[in-house]
């Protein structure tokens, strides 16, 4: 067994100002893509200028922060949601949903696509290998605040949360970091190396997330105010994921559709 590290969750705090690690999190995700992305766009074949693909991480990073809080309410408490409305704006008490996120950044990228006149397969070509750094970024921050946290477990290297009671668990948010984090981005960073027919990078991304997201399920704990939804198994995690790994490889299919040859 491991032993825990007991990281303060407040990283800085001044006076009555806290400033947590998760949030921190955020910040760390949401800038290196801003950086990685603007460099791309500093390349002299590159189509789009700077300033639109700045808007353009503007935009997602907002339907991020929107989706994810509001997707949570909807997803995993709707009835905490429905009793007590004004808890979807303290955020402070914690509570982000990737689906929900995920369902933010696309309707983000369709609103700069139409005012931008760019395509939203191409946008999202565009954006799905730096979203990965935003989701490892994000499960250290969960497994700082020692929260969803996985399964009992007797491996190695299980750890006793200090939410999770006496026994050890599986540190399923540092599967998840690596898994739809490290290993994700590197798969995208290698396959976007070559050029890619419009939406194949994007459904490569949908149905990877949605393969390790579903496979993680299995070792990681069921929210507690919903446990499990169907075959004493079956997660919300889960359940959400199916959609992406279905339409991902349908994207992938539709992108990679033999083209009919030129007549005339």
């Amino acid at each position: 067994m491991l032993n825990y590290p007991h990281v303060d969750p407040v990283a800085v705090s001044l006076g009555p100002l806290k400033i947590h690690w998760y949030g921190l999190m955020y910040v760390i995700g949401i800038g290196t893509a801003w950086w990685l992305a603007r460099r791309r766009a500093q390349r002299a074949d590159f189509p789009w200028t700077v300033t639109q693909v700045e808007d353009l991480i503007f935009y997602a990073a907002l339907g991020l922060v929107l989706g994810g809080r509001i997707g949570y309410m909807l997803f995993y408490n709707v009835s905490g949601f429905l009793a007590d409305p004004l808890m979807l704006f303290r955020v402070w008490e914690g509570g982000m949903a990737f689906h929900g996120g995920l369902l933010g950044v696309l309707i983000s990228l369709w609103i700069f696509g139409r005012r931008q006149g760019i395509s939203f397969l191409r946008l999202g070509d565009f954006i799905a290998p730096y979203v990965p750094i935003g989701l490892c970024a994000g499960r250290i921050g969960n497994f700082i605040n020692g929260e969803l946290w996985g399964k009992v477990t007797d491996i190695p290297w299980g750890m006793v949360f200090p939410t999770g009671g006496p026994l050890p668990r599986h540190p399923s948010q540092l599967y998840e970091a690596f898994l739809e984090g490290v290993i994700l981005f590197l798969v995208l960073q290698l396959y976007v190396r070559q050029p890619r027919p419009t939406g194949a990078t994007g459904g490569l991304f949908l149905l990877l997330y949605g393969l390790f997201r579903f496979a993680v399920e299995f070792v990681r704990e069921p929210d507690a105010q919903l446990g499990y939804l169907a075959l004493d198994w079956l997660t919300m995690g889960q359940l959400l994921s199916l959609p992406m790994i279905i339409f991902g490889a349908a994207l992938l299919s539709w992108a990679y559709r033999p083209r009919a040859a030129p007549t005339g």
